[in-house]
């Protein structure tokens, strides 16, 4: 077997072992613990929907497991914030102190073509248009700031890079 480390998107609430089956119409098996405790897990970012109740894919998770992966959406690695604003999410630190300040992510990972006529930027437009007409823009990160403007090409400073503060904006 080979080893993965995961990032999900979940919705949470702490349940029994006992309590899950019951919630989803079970029989408790007689070699499993009824009071072990434990959460049960909505998965939001895929999986089809298990339960009638659900959107999308829920399972029950053991306290232990669950702790060691996941954490609230406003507690974040860099490391994390970085797979929810791969994800299509706008990101921030909560030690921000900007007003609606966050980042987000320009432009599909592998890049997207522009028409050489869509650049503002003359030096970009003309490589595009003697490049046969258009070029390939690769995604970077890009900043609302505090005065309402986009900053294009971000740059997380250490400080940012080290904090467990950062949050997923809905």
């Amino acid at each position: 077997m080979e080893t993965f480390i995961g990032t999900k998107l979940i919705k949470a609430v702490a349940m029994t072992r006992l309590a899950y089956n019951d919630y989803r119409g079970w029989t408790l098996p007689a070699d499993e613990d009824g009071n072990d405790p434990g959460f049960l897990v909505e998965y939001i970012d895929g999986g089809r929907s298990n339960h009638p109740d659900h959107e999308g894919y829920i399972s029950w998770s053991p306290a232990d497991v669950f702790e060691k992966s996941y954490r609230l959406h406003d507690q974040l690695t860099f490391g994390e914030a970085l797979e929810a604003l791969k994800a299509g999410m706008r990101i921030a630190r909560a030690g921000w102190n900007g007003k609606d300040m966050w980042v987000a992510l320009s432009g599909p990972l592998e890049g997207r073509t522009i028409a050489f006529e869509n650049f503002w930027s003359k030096p970009c437009s003309e490589f595009a248009r003697y490049n046969g007409g258009s070029a390939t823009v690769l995604p970077c990160i890009n900043m609302k700031t505090a005065d309402g403007k986009i900053l294009m090409g971000w740059l997380a400073s250490q400080t940012d890079m080290l904090a467990d503060d950062w949050v997923i904006i809905p």
